[in-house]
């Protein structure tokens, strides 16, 4: 097994390919975010970001797990190298945007999580898929692995108020302080799913 070294090559390499991977399924989804928009009158995905995960994230999360720190651990086990996450306005364009990853024939799902039927205990809500798409290096198709989040604007206002909050703060966020997180999400939760019935209402 090939230790990892953060400063080899061998690793600027690897992130490359998890960056072409990310990249040709971004490219996919703000396709679909250009049809959705000319058909549906409206931005059904408000925006699209991307990530790669830092050297020392990456690292630090197999310790955190225990795996080894070779590169055949890194690329089997670690699943959100790169990440995608789409923001919608509305839960019901979560649907629609689903259904399109489910049908795209560059985007293969591995694994689907719903955090909006069950939250996490955090009070966390949305969609996470580990999907993987296919990479041409040389003569050989590898499938690259990364992750991909849908939230509604609503989500990912709570979602990252409280990652700065939780785990950009020098100290441990109070029981009473997590439990005020929590019951903020269902707030923002509610007010989330009465906006997206008002705007139903309104839908030709």
């Amino acid at each position: 097994m090939i230790p990892i070294d953060v400063k080899e090559k061998d690793f600027e390499k690897l992130m490359h390919i998890y960056e072409g991977a990310m990249m040709q399924v971004k490219q996919e989804l703000e396709s679909m975010q250009n049809t959705l928009k000319k058909f549906y009158e409206y931005d059904v995905i408000n925006n699209i970001n991307c990530r790669i995960k830092s050297p020392e994230s990456i690292v630090n999360k197999m310790k955190k797990k225990n795996y080894d720190l070779n590169y055949k651990a890194l690329i089997q086990n670690i699943n959100d190298v790169a990440g995608i996450r789409i923001v919608c306005p509305f839960r019901s364009d979560i649907v629609i945007v689903r259904k399109l990853i489910e049908e795209s024939e560059v985007i293969n799902i591995i694994e689907e999580k719903d955090y909006i039927k069950k939250p996490k205990k955090s009070g966390y809500t949305g969609i996470h898929y580990i999907v993987s798409t296919p990479v041409t290096l040389g003569e050989t198709n590898i499938q690259v692995k990364m992750e991909i989040q849908i939230r509604t604007m609503a989500m990912d206002f709570w979602a990252t108020a409280e990652h700065k909050i939780k785990y950009k703060s020098k100290s441990k966020l109070s029981a009473i302080d997590s439990r005020k997180m929590v019951y903020y999400s269902k707030l923002i939760n509610q007010i989330d799913e009465k906006i997206m019935n008002i705007n139903n209402k309104y839908i030709d």
